[in-house]
């Protein structure tokens, strides 16, 4: 039975997280629930939903919404700073970013509801050059998913938007792109450590598999009418987590 239950909690995770991220919201509870201790948790669902995340990525990119060409940069500096985020884990304390981080996911979901752009269904022009871009937020996001994580997703979304005028399914794709990659690095710091637990991340992993391809096909047919509203969902969802876990 709990082999079941983390089979149905991969799929509901890897379908969320490939339309619009935030999977790690229900699959890291779920395993908590289990009573895996957190550093287990944490490392078992970045194996897991590394799976998802590919097999939503390779949907997006099948549907010609991915230029390779166009995401090494991204791909490159994200690397970097994913590992400088994973190193500094280990010896700054987190707490600052957890008071910090509802806030500005806040000012995001306020400008996707009010901005006359926030529906983001049309792509608009870039306000900076894709190569600045990537050696700023590629960086700078990859640090912060490596570092600490919660959000990541969103905050690649709101950028690619804001910065490089992608629309909100391109953005999305993308960012399952540069998840996929920060993702691979936590999931080598973590079975470096011994903290992943193979048999519930393969369990929950096939779910995961399934949910990403379905996610993906999902958000590829009903486009910005599916993405925006599980997108602020997901958004909300991150915010309360935060809140409760930084402040109560």
């Amino acid at each position: 039975m709990i082999f079941l239950f983390l089979f149905l909690a991969g799929l509901l995770a890897g379908t969320v997280d490939a339309i619009a991220g935030g999977g790690g919201l229900i699959s890291v509870p779920v395993l908590l629930s289990i009573g895996l201790p957190p550093h287990l948790a944490f490392g078992t669902n970045k194996l897991q939903s590394s799976v998802g995340t590919l097999m939503a990525a390779g949907r997006y990119y099948r549907h010609g919404l991915i230029s390779l060409k166009s995401v090494y940069e991204g791909v490159i500096f994200g690397f970097m700073g994913a590992v400088a985020g994973a190193v500094s884990m280990q010896m700054l304390d987190t707490k600052i970013l957890q008071l910090i981080i509802p806030f500005l996911l806040l000012g995001i979901l306020l400008y996707m509801l009010f901005s006359p752009h926030g529906k983001m269904d049309q792509p608009s022009l870039p306000r900076m050059p894709a190569t600045w871009f990537y050696l700023i937020f590629g960086f700078g996001l990859g640090f912060y998913d490596g570092f600490f994580g919660p959000g990541a997703g969103s905050f690649w979304v709101f950028a690619l938007t804001f910065f490089l005028g992608y629309n909100l399914i391109k953005a999305t794709a993308y960012t399952k792109i540069f998840n996929l990659n920060t993702n691979i690095v936590a999931t080598i710091c973590f079975a470096l450590g011994g903290n992943i637990d193979y048999h519930y991340a393969a369990c929950m992993a096939a779910g995961s598999l399934l949910g990403g391809q379905l996610g993906a096909h999902l958000a590829v047919r009903k486009g910005v009418r599916l993405i925006r509203p599980v997108f602020l969902g997901i958004v909300s969802l991150t915010i309360a987590s935060l809140v409760y876990r930084s402040y109560f």
